[in-house]
């Protein structure tokens, strides 16, 4: 009994949240982005590490040149370590600059603090993308003009590059039902937008002195960016028309790679922020109240709903020796499908899409079996090849 009512009430917060956060979405609008030709310029660095990116930072370094935003006042960065001579060369070739780094043990905040401390005083805005990631067209124009009127740190809309395999469609819903709950649901309640990784901006030496103070060997630096951040006072703001296309995973063993080192950093933070979540929420701190606690203290997502399905369809089966009404159980799932529902926009629901969902289980046991090998993946730096331009 007591352990029912316990899955009960998790499940309750998890569906609770989750519907709430997904219907407040529902009411996010995205700030009219002004067209005047005397607005401000600021000077932009666009910071793209790449760790033994070959395959694919050439061409994300020519696709960031092309942008609306005059090109006297933004400068494309690569962050290049351990990339190829014959890669360099090919950068170098780009009006860009290419700032080389070598470290014994490579992290993305190592590279970051580096390019930082190098061009410190010569922008006013930081992005931050990774080595795969394409930029809209008119990405920093709509950056700029936030920026300009107040937003010091911003996190874009992050979608899908490609779809060329269920896993990457999966992945990319993924991403799709996060940036509608955990930040435009956020953020339509008046909390602060959770960072992605990339896709971000902030202004230059806001990060700086933020990440100068991150551990070098941090593999999550997320997770401490944001907080940092909050304790700043700042709003993270997301801007949901400033979009940034990033590769998904397209095969299990990525997909293992990738959520081995997110789901270790999720369970860490979990134990990390508990105590100073409960003490910013004494203090009215409810970004970090939510970030801290709310978030980090559910499963991962498809883990939820595997779950959840699971324990529902074990209630209708053994319903008359249950402590709850099965139909509760039902309720719950019904919850937490409808708050996937208006998650998901309408453009996703094609042919593709719903085969995609046959490969849901393969995915869920994916990250079950992941749980045997999370030992060690928080102390050590893991990279995600990519392959798509």
């Amino acid at each position: 009994m007591w352990i029912e009512l316990l899955l009960f009430s998790y499940f309750c917060f998890v569906v609770g949240y989750s519907l709430l956060f997904s219907i407040a979405g529902l009411f996010y609008r995205s700030p009219t982005i002004g067209t005047s030709l005397d607005r401000k310029n600021n000077r932009i660095a666009v910071l793209i590490p790449s760790y033994k990116e070959d395959g694919v930072i050439v061409n994300v370094a020519k696709q960031a040149l092309l942008q609306s935003y005059s090109n006297s006042y933004y400068k494309v960065i690569v962050i290049a370590d351990s990339l190829r001579p014959n890669t360099l060369d090919e950068l170098r070739k780009l009006d860009i600059i290419t700032h080389e780094v070598h470290f014994e043990n490579s992290t993305k905040v190592k590279s970051l603090q580096n390019a930082l401390d190098a061009y410190a005083g010569q922008f006013d805005i930081a992005v931050i993308l990774d080595a795969d990631n394409v930029m809209e067209y008119d990405f920093l124009t709509k950056i700029n003009y936030c920026y300009t009127n107040g937003w010091h740190a911003i996190q874009g809309q992050r979608t899908a590059k490609n779809k060329n395999t269920s896993f990457a469609i999966l992945d990319g819903l993924s991403e799709v039902i996060a940036n509608h709950i955990n930040r435009q649901g956020a953020y339509a309640l008046g909390l602060s937008s959770p960072l992605i990784g990339s896709g971000m901006a902030f202004q230059f030496s806001l990060l700086r002195s933020i990440v100068n103070e991150i551990d070098p060997n941090c593999v999550a630096e997320d997770k401490e960016l944001q907080i940092a951040i909050l304790k700043k006072s700042e709003r993270i703001h997301y801007l949901k028309s400033a979009i940034v296309f990033d590769e998904k995973v397209d095969s299990v063993e990525v997909f293992q790679n990738q959520r081995k080192r997110w789901m270790r950093s999720h369970y860490d933070y979990a134990k990390k922020l508990f105590f100073p979540g409960l003490k910013a929420l004494l203090k009215g701190q409810l970004s970090i109240f939510n970030i801290s606690i709310l978030l980090n203290i559910q499963l991962p997502r498809l883990m939820n709903l595997g779950l959840l399905s699971f324990l529902t369809f074990t209630s209708l089966i053994l319903h008359n020796i249950t402590f709850l009404p099965f139909w509760w159980w039902c309720l719950a799932w019904l919850g937490y499908a409808l708050s996937f529902i208006l998650a998901i926009p309408r453009s996703w629901y094609d042919k593709a899409f719903f085969a995609s969902l046959l490969s849901a289980p393969k995915a869920l046991l994916a990250m079950l079996l992941l749980h045997f090998k999370l030992k060690g993946s928080s102390k050590k730096f893991i990279h995600t090849p990519h392959k798509h331009n």
